[in-house]
């Protein structure tokens, strides 16, 4: 069979029992922005909204060989990756990207569950940063995410924020998205950063709840506007965008019956309308 054309994004990832977050979050948000899916599982999970009961990692041989007959299949524009577990994971999946220098990879670098259950094994932030983030064309930590790869504690103001960004930008990915979600305040700012350019704030209205799934939403919906060929600054804008919409969409829903949750606390809204949320 003939390879599909039509642009894909290369989900790579854990599953989420709960359906709430991983693979599944990343395949609802890029199919909604009009761009297919295909798939590298790393991880099965055992969860529900509130805690994760087990954790089976895939081979790391297995890993490469659905990215590379899933490159092999389809037209990958872009690479979506999150949960991934182990260090061996970590260096198989930069040696398949390696291979594949043209497709844009979009890294959400989950390390923990929302419940606290660790998501990479230890010592694996190291090879993280060594051996994939510098062919990362964004990295998207939360605040936590931030000072745990960094080796920081957490940044209390933005002056803590830029520093541990621009170190963790050292570490050779293209662009650093920060986002806030973490932070006190009325608004959560996200920052994005890159080396020769001044931080871009994207900034949105905040609501005090924690929610699961937007971290894996975001980052996929980057990946699938870089996937239609946008601009990274404008496939961030757009992605805050969906995130802002479906987390108005779910302001009238219960904690109890809601079904956008996340690995991490990201963007969070208030009734009220995104204008772009793009400051300096």
């Amino acid at each position: 069979m003939a390879m599909r054309r039509e642009p894909h994004v290369l989900v790579i990832g854990g599953s989420d029992s709960s359906g709430g977050a991983g693979i599944a979050r990343d395949i609802e948000t890029i199919s909604a922005i009009g761009v297919r899916t295909c798939l590298a599982v790393t991880a099965l999970t055992v969860q529900t909204h509130d805690i994760v009961m087990e954790i089976h990692h895939s081979p790391p041989s297995l890993v490469a060989d659905q990215m590379c007959a899933a490159l092999q299949a389809n037209e990958v524009a872009t690479i979506k990756i999150g949960m991934l577990g182990t260090a061996e994971t970590i260096v198989t999946v930069a040696a398949v990207l390696r291979e594949n220098p043209q497709v844009p990879a979009v890294l959400d670098p989950v390390l923990a569950s929302t419940s606290g259950r660790a998501l990479l094994e230890a010592g694996a932030i190291a090879a993280m940063k060594r051996d994939l983030m510098p062919l990362c064309c964004i990295v998207t930590p939360n605040l936590p995410e931030l000072a745990l790869l960094t080796g920081s504690e957490l940044a209390v103001d933005e002056d803590g924020v830029l520093q541990q960004g621009q170190r963790l930008l050292a570490a050779g990915p293209q662009a650093l998205l920060i986002k806030g979600g973490h932070a006190s305040g009325p608004r959560s700012t996200d920052i994005l950063l890159r080396s020769g350019h001044e931080p871009t704030r994207f900034e949105a209205p905040r609501v005090a709840t924690t929610m699961r799934g937007t971290g894996c939403m975001l980052a996929s919906a980057i990946a699938a506007h870089l996937a239609k060929a946008k601009p990274l600054e404008d496939s961030v804008s757009e992605g805050k965008r969906l995130v802002f919409e479906r987390l108005q969409e779910s302001s009238h829903v219960t904690a109890a019956h809601s079904n956008v949750h996340q690995d991490s606390v990201d963007l969070v809204s208030i009734p009220g309308r995104y204008r772009g949320g793009r400051v300096g």
